[in-house]
């Protein structure tokens, strides 16, 4: 009972502040994206090279799908100019789970998932715990509701 009431909180306070947000990003745009670009600024390569997310460079820098993409050496950049979808997050960078919820919600970098070659990104750490319960369920509701969400 405490895990389904701990669940229904989380849940509501993840839609509550999602839609207090407004001002902080575009949720219109395909690419979840802020002033220091998408992912927050972080380095979208380094997550699959290093592990681990890391700080992107103004130094390194690409314009991809409308957003500024950052990294922390010229090799990730090259190797994501090479292959930005192997690199670039699932639903364009915003919470797995709130796509899967049927919404654009922000992301936290360090609440990430490499799942066959894929990054995952979520709100925050709490809302992974959550994803990580059904990680292959999410990603399926999420698959068939991204083509809509991603319009709004």
């Amino acid at each position: 009972m405490k895990n389904i009431l701990k669940i229904s909180f989380l849940s509501a306070v993840f839609i509550l502040t999602v839609m207090s947000q407004g001002c902080s990003q575009n949720t219109s745009s395909e690419i979840y994206s802020t002033k220091t670009g998408a992912i927050k600024g972080y380095d979208p390569v380094a997550y699959f090279t290093e592990g681990r997310p890391v700080k992107g460079s103004d130094t390194f820098t690409f314009e991809w799908k409308g957003a500024t993409w950052r990294f922390s050496s010229g090799e990730n950049l090259a190797a994501f100019k090479a292959d930005p979808a192997k690199y670039a997050p699932q639903y364009g960078g915003y919470c797995a789970y709130g796509v899967a919820d049927g919404h654009k919600a922000s992301i936290t970098p360090e609440a990430f998932t490499i799942l066959n070659g894929k990054l995952y990104l979520n709100y925050n750490k709490d809302i992974q715990d959550i994803w990580n319960k059904d990680q292959q369920g999410y990603i399926q509701t999420a698959n068939k509701k991204w083509e809509t969400v991603k319009k709004e």
